[in-house]
């Protein structure tokens, strides 16, 4: 196909969103409304993940010295620590710290500690609070940091470990599950209102086929206003989505009790995600009305 040609049936895909822009609108709306549920959906599963990662960070790994450990052996111990790959930070624990957490912790031996400790904590141990990246092999993190020399004990709590990787792997298959019944439905949809679109200009599409036009010639115009309706609605969806997201996130951000209690501080900032999503919206939309557009006029081209 000669430049010329190509240009002119580029020209018709663009002339036709505008003759025939109620079709393309209910095109429109329908790839809108399909993008931004797909979209939704998936932001909610990647902000849900984050929060339980984000919880899982919260499962801190206690880390107890030997006594009368050396100011050098400790510090050789917690550089050993953060060489581990799934350490994420590490806290010293002095003992003075420790005893102080101690009286916190037990309020009703306060006469104890008056009376028979005070303020010696020569008899208590230094130590760490180690937090992980990946809280499903924390397992493997306390065996390495209890290897390490002067290292007395490391434990964490392994239901809580246990708890979030059962929760990550349920919230996964039920966002998936989501997610695919979503696409299949828009599918749907979209593959009826693209049908409708080519079958109220069918008379057109087979006068065009009778004359000898090939079926590229024919397919090439809806191929282009397919896609672009489907970049508009893609473009449009990005907004949409921006709008309500950053709504949402700066209410929930608003809340710091949620933010401490269900780990809400790992929600993802729209900024991080933002030109993955616009790639995501206009690929998807483009694609979709282009394809829909060609494949429904597969009938009416076979005559």
């Amino acid at each position: 196909m000669k430049i010329s040609g190509f240009r002119y049936l580029v020209n018709q895909g663009f002339e036709n969103v505008w003759k025939n822009k109620m079709m393309a609108f209910a095109t429109f709306c329908v790839v809108l409304i399909s993008l931004i549920l797909v979209g939704v959906a998936g932001l909610f599963y990647v902000n849900l993940n984050s929060m339980i990662a984000g919880l899982g960070s919260q499962n801190e790994i206690a880390v107890i010295m030997e006594l009368n450990t050396s100011e050098k052996q400790i510090k050789a111990a917690e550089e050993s620590i953060r060489e581990i790959v799934n350490v994420d930070t590490v806290t010293f624990i002095s003992k003075e710290d420790a005893l102080e957490r101690q009286r916190e912790s037990l309020p009703n031996a306060e006469k104890i500690f008056n009376n028979y400790i005070g303020e010696d904590a020569s008899f208590m141990p230094d130590g760490f609070s180690v937090t992980v990246n990946n809280n499903d092999i924390i397992a493997d993190t306390i065996e390495q940091i209890s290897g390490i020399k002067g290292v007395q004990n490391a434990s964490s709590s392994p239901q809580v470990a246990e708890f979030l990787k059962e929760l990550r792997n349920v919230v996964t298959l039920i966002a998936g599950a989501i997610i695919i019944a979503l696409i299949i439905v828009s599918l749907i949809i979209i593959s009826n209102t693209t049908k409708a679109s080519v079958f109220s200009r069918r008379e057109e599409i087979q006068i065009m086929k009778y004359v000898g036009a090939t079926d590229s010639f024919i397919r090439m115009p809806f191929f282009i206003e397919g896609m672009v309706t489907g970049f508009i609605a893609g473009v449009s969806a990005f907004f949409t989505t921006w709008i309500l997201y950053r709504a949402v996130y700066r209410m929930i951000i608003g809340q710091s009790v949620l933010m401490t209690t269900f780990g809400v501080k790992s929600l993802i900032p729209f900024g991080q995600i933002r030109l993955s999503l616009l790639v995501a919206y206009i690929v998807a939309g483009s694609l979709i009305g282009a394809i829909g557009s060609v494949i429904s006029t597969r009938k009416h081209i076979d005559v």
